[in-house]
C-alpha cells in the first residue's frame, strides 16, 4: 500500500500558505498537514516541501516533527491502541496485555524491542506505548 502520497500537493499548498507569516505557522502547518493526510503522519518529502515554503531549514521542520510526540513520522493505523508502559501498568501487567495484542496483530518480538509504535501491515491498526497516563488507579491502562 502507498502510504507516500496520501495528501495532495495542492491541499499541502494550500495549508501552508494558510499559516505563512503567522506566530506558530510551522507547528499549525504540521498539525493541519498530519490531519489531513489519510494515513495521519508527515512523509520526509513533505517536511521538505514545508522546509521550502516557509523558508526555514529542514532541520528546524524535523526537530519539532520530532520533539512533539503528537506527530507521526510514520503511517498510522484507522485504529490506535496505547498501552501505557509505567510503573503502575506494568506491575498489573500491561507487558503481558502488549503481548497478547502484538500476537493477535501478528507483530513479532523484533518490532516490539525496536519501536514504541507499530502499525499493521494492512494499515488498520497502530499499537503504541507510552510512559505513563497518568490513572495509575485504574491499572493497567489501555486506550
Amino acid at each position: 500500500m502507498n502510504t507516500e502520497k496520501s495528501i495532495s500537493d495542492k491541499v499541502i499548498d494550500e495549508i501552508i500558505e494558510k499559516h505563512k507569516g503567522k506566530p506558530g505557522a510551522l507547528l499549525s502547518t504540521l498539525e493541519e498537514i498530519q490531519e489531513n493526510n489519510s494515513f495521519k503522519f508527515l512523509p520526509k518529502e513533505t517536511l521538505i516541501t514545508i522546509a521550502k515554503k516557509l523558508n526555514i531549514p529542514y532541520s528546524q521542520v524535523y526537530s519539532v516533527a520530532t520533539f512533539y510526540s503528537f506527530f507521526n513520522l510514520k503511517p498510522q493505523g484507522k485504529h490506535t491502541i496505547i498501552v501505557c508502559r509505567g510503573t503502575a501498568c506494568h506491575t498489573k501487567g500491561s507487558k503481558e496485555l502488549l503481548e497478547d495484542i502484538c500476537r493477535t496483530f501478528a507483530i513479532g518480538e523484533e518490532d516490539q524491542e525496536a519501536e514504541q509504535s507499530f502499525t499493521t501491515p494492512d494499515n488498520l491498526f497502530t499499537v503504541r506505548t507510552v510512559a505513563c497516563f497518568g490513572q495509575c488507579a485504574q491499572s493497567p491502562v489501555v486506550e
